[in-house]
Order: structure tokens, then C-alpha cells, then sequence
């Protein structure tokens, strides 16, 4: 049975939904970021088990759909590249994978992620690791995928979610093969935070190059 909301949490959820306003202002209408809030509020509580930072999950999950909707609707040759990194649960692979393409990236790249299984926070020892490269994650909250963000990305790297990952034609998809950091120390994570800031280095290169091409 989905999860109801308090008299608290929903103003929350209006206050969000006058912050996207503002952001999208002259990009996307009123209603349909009215829309997009509602229908990414309805996913999560269709998922959670609590409504605890459900209404910060609903913002930045449609915030995300609403970036999505307008590389869908402009001209993408005149906007960064995206990638969209997708696993199981959207709380160590992908998480870390988005932190160094961020980091690395230094904004040339539009970022995205989820998971298929979102868990409900972000593997700690993963923020850990990625503490010690200098590279802050605590304040991701892992969430789904949407069909407007897979479509918008150029390239979709899955890491683990095999047939849960969404396909679209005309897209790019990469499959890194990585370690599940669930459930593992400090000392066994540490290994996949440096293979996966290798393929994502690989992944920026060939992305910049492509970009001059």
C-alpha cells in the first residue's frame, strides 16, 4: 500500500515544485513541470516503504526528467553531451561512476543516473571511498530510471541490471562489467572506485573526441 504524505511533507513538495518552477521558467510550461512533479511523486511513493526524503527523492527525480525533456526538445548539438549510468540499485557503481564523470568532466558533461531496484541510501563505504579521491557523493539519494532520461542520454553505461536496463533504439549503450560494492570494506571497494574512474576517464576521452569530430 503506497505511503501518505504529512501536512509537512507536502508543503515540501509545493515548495519544490515552485523551485523547479523558477529553474525551467522561459525552458518548459507550468504545467507540464506541474506534471512531471506529480508523476515522479506518485513513482516513489508507489516504491517507498517510508515517506522519509520522499518529497526531496520526488524533486530531484522530476528535476532530472525535466533536464531530460529539454535536451529532448532542443537542439542537442548545441548543448553538452549526457551519459546515463544505470545499475541495480543506483547506490555504489553508478553513484561513484556519476561522481568521477562529474568531478572529471568539470560540467563539459550532462550527468545522469538510477537504478532499476533503487535502494534507499547510498552504499556509505562507497562514500568513503570516493571521500578519500576528494570527491563528495553523500548528498545523492539513489532513484529509478525514466523513459525521458534514458531517451536524452548519449550514452547509457549499465553496470549489473542485465534485462532490467531500458533499451531505446538510437541511443549508445556501454556494459561495464564491475564488482557490486554491497557489502564489501573500505579495502575491497577501493579497487572498483579505480577501475571505474579508468573506464570513465576512457569514457570522457572518447566522448571529447567524438564531440570534435
Amino acid at each position: 500500500m503506497p505511503v501518505s504524505l504529512s501536512t509537512a511533507e507536502m508543503l515540501q513538495i509545493r515548495q519544490a515544485a515552485e523551485r523547479l518552477q523558477r529553474q525551467f521558467d522561459g525552458q518548459l510550461n507550468a504545467e507540464t513541470i506541474e506534471r512531471f512533479m506529480n508523476d515522479s511523486l506518485g513513482v516513489l511513493l508507489e516504491r517507498s516503504k517510508t515517506s522519509q526524503w520522499v518529497p526531496l527523492l520526488a524533486e530531484r527525480f522530476a528535476r532530472d526528467r525535466l533536464r531530460a525533456l529539454v535536451r529532448l526538445e532542443a537542439d542537442t548539438s548545441t548543448m553538452n553531451p549526457s551519459v546515463l549510468f544505470l545499475c541495480v540499485h543506483n547506490a555504489g557503481r553508478s553513484q561513484m561512476a556519476a561522481g568521477w564523470m562529474r568531478h572529471l568532466a568539470g560540467g563539459e558533461v550532462d550527468v545522469f543516473s538510477g537504478g532499476s531496484e533503487p535502494a534507499e541510501t547510498v552504499n556509505a563505504v562507497a562514500v568513503a571511498a570516493m571521500a578519500e579521491k576528494g570527491i563528495d557523493i553523500t548528498s545523492e539519494i539513489p532513484q529509478p530510471w525514466s523513459d525521458e532520461i534514458v531517451r536524452a542520454a548519449d550514452v547509457v553505461v549499465t553496470m549489473g541490471c542485465g534485462d532490467a536496463c531500458p533499451v531505446f533504439p538510437g541511443n549508445r549503450y556501454v556494459d561495464w562489467e564491475l564488482e557490486d560494492p554491497s557489502g564489501k570494506d573500505l579495502d575491497q571497494v577501493r579497487p572498483i572506485r579505480d577501475e571505474i574512474e579508468e573506464r570513465v576517464r576512457g569514457l570522457l576521452a572518447d566522448i571529447k573526441t567524438s564531440a570534435r569530430a
